[in-house]
């Protein structure tokens, strides 16, 4: 999609001052949250599957009281995004954060399906205010180099964290399929630090002008546009070895949980590795979409072609190590094109896509394993699908690189 010749600057002299690494910090659990909602509960769901087998419809209720967070967070975080630019992003954070705990917590005292499936819903609201507004304020805090770094370690922190708390929620899952739910609980220690530690960014604060002419400011519909269509994309990439990797290795007889759990560290650590090699790239980051799907797409073609447990690693940490450096550029890229006034209604849709993608992806792995056959033949075309989207953005990329905006004293 052609983008404008000249994206306006973005990148502010005046950014708050942020002292120390605590708001940073703050910042990186906040985005972690989601993902706990997204794996804490996988280990329990057998458990969950038998307590409620009297249930009419149990069988794919259950499920999705797993995955229906990440489909409200997707429908919502738009929305989330149009309440960050009116109401302010620490507010609507604070308060979500203290809401997710809540929402979190109420399975431990209910007993009935549908109700814990309302619960959960409402976990996804709270999910999305708290990743658009935690995105949000990154993008406000930092600037330039600094911030790319931030937004790397953003990706780095929810990859790590994703495998943390699968281990965790099989842990306390020995307890029962209630206790993971008391995870939730740690909003109620992070809201009351967030509200004290995190400084409140300001229009006048950044140094951006409210000056928007006669007549309402329009937002920049055309410039996120194409930029979303491929984010949902790229998440389907990202959650394909997440989401699908236990059922290739049981397709290789591989169903030894020890294995399934080790080989889904090595993939995440390749993902943290990405990312770390991202914070060292420089230079115009759309020219980079098209080299930094390669990996991906040979990641996907190694897994799909492997007849054993080696070919299958060594596929999933190449494909793993590319989405560790394609995620982290779609967010700058995304941030880059925002000023402040529009800044939470663009990361609210980025955030939608994002988690869009991660609904789909296994409803596309699902489609393509129905059409060919076997899960391997499904994840070696999403591999020759990746290498033709990368082949469709090479020439849009050389055409539409501009310079990048000039760069100002990083707020460290």
């Amino acid at each position: 999609m052609p983008a404008p010749a000249a994206p306006p600057t973005r990148d502010h002299p005046g950014l708050p001052a942020v002292r120390g690494r605590l708001p940073a910090v703050l910042l990186m659990t906040g985005s972690c949250l989601p993902v706990l909602g997204a794996v804490l509960l996988a280990p329990v769901l057998p458990r969950m599957q038998d307590h409620f087998e009297g249930v009419t419809g149990s069988a794919a209720l259950v499920p999705l009281v797993l995955t229906v967070p990440a489909l409200s967070l997707a429908l919502l975080a738009p929305f989330a995004g149009v309440v960050v630019d009116r109401l302010g992003r620490k507010r609507l954070l604070v308060a979500a954060t203290v809401l997710y705990a809540l929402f979190g917590t109420v399975p431990l005292w209910l007993d009935s399906l549908h109700g814990i499936l309302l619960s959960r819903v409402l976990v996804g609201v709270a999910e999305a205010a708290i990743m658009t507004a935690c995105t949000t304020l990154i993008g406000d805090y930092y600037s330039g180099r600094v911030r790319d770094r931030y937004l790397a370690l953003q990706t780095m922190c929810a990859s790590a964290s994703a495998t943390l708390f699968f281990v965790l929620g099989g842990a306390l899952g020995a307890a029962g399929w209630r206790a993971p739910f008391w995870l939730y609980a740690v909003g109620l220690l992070l809201a009351p630090v967030m509200a004290r530690a995190l400084p409140n960014p300001t229009t006048a604060g950044l140094g951006v002008s409210t000056d928007s002419g006669p007549g309402p400011r329009p937002f920049p519909v055309r410039r996120m546009a194409g930029l979303c269509l491929l984010t949902v994309f790229g998440a389907v990439v990202f959650y394909t070895v997440p989401v699908e990797m236990s059922y290739l290795l049981d397709d290789l007889d591989v169903d030894s949980t020890g294995v399934i759990g080790a080989v889904t560290a090595v993939a995440s650590a390749a993902t943290v590795l990405g990312s770390l090699v991202f914070t060292r790239l420089t230079g115009d980051p759309r020219r980079r979409l098209p080299v930094l799907l390669l990996p991906c797409a040979a990641g996907f073609l190694v897994m799909g072609v492997a007849d054993g447990l080696p070919l299958l690693i060594a596929g999933a940490v190449l494909n793993c190590f590319g989405t560790g450096l394609l995620l982290p550029s779609l967010l700058t890229l995304a941030m880059s094109r925002l000023d402040y006034a529009d800044r939470g209604r663009g990361i609210g849709l980025w955030t939608a896509a994002f988690f869009l993608g991660e609904f789909v992806c296994p409803l596309v792995l699902l489609g393509g394993k129905g059409a060919l056959g076997s899960l391997a033949s499904a994840v070696a075309l999403l591999g020759f699908v990746t290498l033709t989207v990368s082949a469709v953005l090479l020439p849009l990329a050389r055409r539409t690189a501009v310079p990048l905006p000039r760069q100002v004293p990083e707020q460290r």
